[in-house]
């Protein structure tokens, strides 16, 4: 009989998958990069969806993004209580199967309201997508080489951005939108094929847990009560609101606003990169400077350029130069108050630091959405809507910290002056 001790060293890493560690980073990644794909590829292709299903209100096609991250976000803590209980591998396999059919029944739809109806679908199976293989990667790493793998999954996932629009670009010069949902249609059906025969089961049946509507109603007695995680919650609700009303907004006020036209993907991927280069920089350092001072200092320079351009938009249509600028480092703020923000609010959580993430992650995606839909509805053929629900967001986010922190920013009133979380150890 193998020692207990044995056996978990023996399941540990990628060998508990089956897979070598490079296959495994590559796999994940590449399912990640597949949910990404479904959001950043439709963005140059959203006139001809309107043109092709003659959609009256331009701001309408906007939902075909909307309504993707509204599945996504509310399904997510579903999935990951069916993971718990079920196993990762049912649920990612149902996930796949199920985001591949869905994508392409959408190359078929005749209307508005069938598209919608099939991007609210393939967001739910992103979310058991997403859900699951951040539960691998659990299952499989812990401590520093959990995050040396995420490292390496999160590089693929920021690439993304800069490729997707490309890929989106050329499909839509070349031929018609409907072939950008064949095309994911067929990597998700091969991401299906490579899980099927590659993956094996990560979470044995002795570690899985009951399901039970009583324990998620008390993660979320727990999230709700806690000043810092629920701040902290709603400062990401309200910039995923940032993101979203970016995404949905971009392509009319970089495409339509300033007329980029062919050029739109090329701008796009710039502010991914911007956004990529924020992060990487966040990493290194976090451990000098703490992650209330960096994420605190970025919320009040993004609210402050937020209201900077609104004010100048005020005198007329400012240059494309400087909406773009201005832009770019709003959103290298936003990576970094993220970033950091999704760690401060899991810090008092404790054991229940799976549950928190999945019930913060899921409250701030599906109302963020929501926010972020009505900030793209506004768009008048300027980017001044944009940019007011950027600062307002913001200013909201400052109001919250404040709330959480007990009226201290930078550092939070139970720090010593010497050591603040994030400073010192992990």
């Amino acid at each position: 009989m193998t020692p207990p001790q044995e056996h978990t060293l023996a399941q540990s890493g990628s060998n508990r998958i089956g897979l070598g560690i490079v296959e495994f980073i590559i796999i994940i990644a590449l399912m990640t990069a597949s949910i990404s794909m479904g959001i950043d590829s439709m963005l140059p292709a959203l006139p001809n969806i309107g043109q092709s299903l003659n959609v009256a209100n331009p701001n309408d096609t906007q939902l075909v993004i909307g309504v993707y991250f509204l599945g996504f976000g509310i399904c997510q803590l579903f999935f990951g209580s069916l993971s718990d209980t079920y196993g990762r591998r049912s649920i990612l396999l149902g996930g796949l199967a199920f985001y591949t059919v869905t994508l392409f029944a959408a190359a078929w739809s005749g209307n508005l309201f069938a598209l919608l109806a099939l991007r609210f679908a393939q967001g739910v199976g992103a979310a058991a997508v997403r859900i699951t293989t951040l539960a691998i990667v659990r299952d499989c790493f812990g401590g520093r080489e959990m995050a040396r793998v995420m490292s390496y999954v999160m590089i693929v996932f920021m690439i993304m951005p800069m490729v997707a629009p490309f890929v989106g670009q050329v499909i839509v010069a070349y031929s018609n939108w409907q072939w950008i949902f064949i095309l994911i249609g067929i990597v998700s059906a091969g991401l299906f094929l490579v899980a099927f025969f590659r993956m094996k089961e990560t979470l044995p049946t002795e570690e899985r847990l009951p399901l039970s509507v009583a324990s998620v109603v008390s993660g979320f007695k727990t999230v709700l009560t806690n000043r810092i995680t629920c701040g902290y919650m709603i400062g990401l609700t309200l910039y995923t609101g940032v993101i979203c009303a970016y995404i949905v907004s971009v392509q009319q006020v970089f495409g339509e606003v300033y007329g980029l036209g062919d050029t739109f993907p090329i701008a796009f991927a710039a502010t991914a990169a911007g956004t990529a280069v924020a992060q990487f920089a966040n990493g290194y350092f976090v451990r000098s400077f703490g992650m209330r001072r960096i994420s605190h200092a970025a919320m009040i320079v993004f609210t402050v350029l937020g209201a900077v351009g609104y004010v100048v938009g005020m005198f007329g249509q400012p240059s494309f130069t400087f909406i773009y600028v201005l832009i770019s480092i709003m959103l290298m703020m936003f990576a970094v108050i993220t970033t950091n923000f999704m760690a401060i609010s899991l810090e008092p959580m404790g054991h229940l630091a799976g549950t928190a993430a999945a019930i913060t992650s899921s409250v701030s995606t599906t109302v963020g959405v929501l926010l972020g839909g009505i900030v793209g509805q506004l768009f008048d053929g300027t980017a001044q809507p944009m940019i007011a629900g950027f600062t307002i967001f913001g200013a909201l986010t400052i109001v919250a910290t404040l709330w959480a922190e007990r009226g201290k920013l930078f550092t939070h009133p139970g720090d010593t002056p010497a050591l603040e979380p994030g400073m010192g150890h992990v």
